[in-house]
């Protein structure tokens, strides 16, 4: 009987788990044994929650429980709004968030981040809009996105750069929430356009054949990290032994192919936008 490849990658990545020892954990985690993560289960394919089962699904889930088997410990959800996710790890709620949160240099004054996927933010709108065929096409008109992420200020970057220079008026923003409210927004006409990552952008797509277009190459260039509080570093370094092995072992290969974001896979682990240590 044939095995199919994702299938056999990952049987192979669970035979070559190779634990991180219980000392390089944080001393009250090896105690309980249980790994708090933050999470906003609002962006397939990174996480969702799955409406037949009430879990969260998505590729930063398997990824967290590829790093949970090699660190011997359970997971712990904590699923929440995205501007609270920050709060979340710095108030000691949760211990690392792992849920498609962009490596920026301003967020890195307060944590470190273990880089694991390529992502950019990238225009959209609804494809009978055929006045906008082009990125330039929304200067004047309003574009939706999560208000808390990083991709108001780069709309609004790229407006003054684009639009304004042009001498274009410019692009409104409008935050929402949730990815999922802005897409709402769009279908019943408040909202023009929409902005959000280039690895998420394909299972829209999919997900809603016909409803979507996508107008723009990504216009930024960002890492997606596992982030941690400055003061974690027992856990990160824990963390980032964890994902070099997943890497190396075949187990990243395969979650990229299973969720199909090889178009945002990157090539190997990293550390604050740099290499590993």
């Amino acid at each position: 009987m044939r095995v199919r490849p994702i299938a056999a990658l990952l049987a192979m990545a669970c035979l070559q788990l190779a634990p991180v020892q219980a000392q390089t954990l944080p001393p009250e985690m090896a105690a309980s044994k249980v790994l708090r993560i933050a999470v906003n289960a609002s962006y397939p394919p990174m996480e969702t929650i799955d409406p037949a089962t009430n879990k969260i699904v998505g590729f930063d889930v398997d990824l967290a429980e590829a790093i949970a088997k090699r660190l011997g410990v359970t997971l712990e959800w904590q699923e929440g709004p995205f501007a609270q996710l920050i709060p979340g790890v710095q108030s000691g709620r949760a211990d690392m968030i792992l849920s498609g949160i962009s490596d920026l240099p301003a967020r890195r004054e307060s944590l470190d981040f273990i880089d694991y996927l390529k992502s950019g933010a990238q225009f959209y709108t609804l494809d009978k809009n055929a006045e906008i065929k082009t990125p330039l096409d929304l200067c004047g008109k309003t574009v939706g996105t999560v208000r808390s992420t990083s991709y108001p200020a780069a709309i609004e970057t790229w407006s003054a750069d684009n639009c304004v220079k042009a001498g274009k008026p410019p692009i409104t923003v409008a935050g929402n929430d949730r990815m999922p409210l802005v897409h709402v927004d769009l279908q019943q006409g408040r909202i023009d356009g929409g902005v959000q990552g280039s690895e998420t952008l394909p299972t829209l797509m999919q997900s809603e054949p016909g409803v979507y277009r996508i107008i723009s190459s990504p216009f930024t260039v960002v890492q997606q990290g596992i982030a941690f509080p400055k003061s974690s570093t027992v856990l990160r370094d824990a963390v980032a032994v964890a994902v070099k092995q997943i890497f190396a072992d075949g187990t990243y290969t395969a979650l990229i192919a299973k969720w199909q974001l090889q178009a945002s896979a990157a090539p190997a682990p990293g550390m604050n936008g740099g290499p590993l240590p």
